[in-house]
């Protein structure tokens, strides 16, 4: 099972009421149990595989807290675009492809802005109200929490 897909799958444990997720697969078994604040990622026979992950997670945990922090004060005015679900930001619908919207753009409510991969599953995100793109508060291929600042439109 990849990184992201284990992280995705911890991020929903987390944040719902669900307090064990336990799933097979072909190349080994993977269970989640919620622990107080933090998930603990128990393992099959993918241990091996598995130990760089759990040796990860503190700093993926830790990753999305920073940029929400430096996001915060960075809200001058305008409307903020959040996400609304937990996933993969990509600002554009494949990789040699056009984004969706860059800043100074000019978008209308309705509009795609971004695309937010959940569980394989692409998302399209659209701009909630008409305005310009006044800033792109997320990078490209990371991960994001729900509610978390994705675009400012003034």
């Amino acid at each position: 099972m990849d990184l992201r897909k284990l992280k995705t799958l911890i991020d929903l444990v987390s944040e719902s009421n669900v307090s064990e997720l336990e799933i097979t697969e072909a190349d080994g078994k993977v269970r989640i149990v919620k622990a107080g604040a933090a998930p603990v990622v128990m393992a099959g026979p993918m241990v091996q595989q598995m130990a760089p992950v759990a040796a990860a997670m503190p700093a993926a945990t830790a990753a999305p807290t920073a940029p929400a922090a430096e996001a915060a004060p960075a809200e001058e005015t305008g409307h903020v675009v959040k996400s609304p679900m937990v996933g993969t930001f990509y600002r554009a619908s494949s990789p040699g492809a056009k984004a969706f919207a860059e800043v100074g753009d000019v978008v209308k409510a309705g509009q795609p802005v971004c695309i937010i991969e959940a569980m394989k599953i692409m998302n399209e995100i659209e701009a909630d109200q008409d305005g310009t793109i006044t800033k792109i508060l997320v990078e490209n291929g990371q991960p994001v929490e729900y509610g978390q600042p994705l675009f400012i439109v003034e």
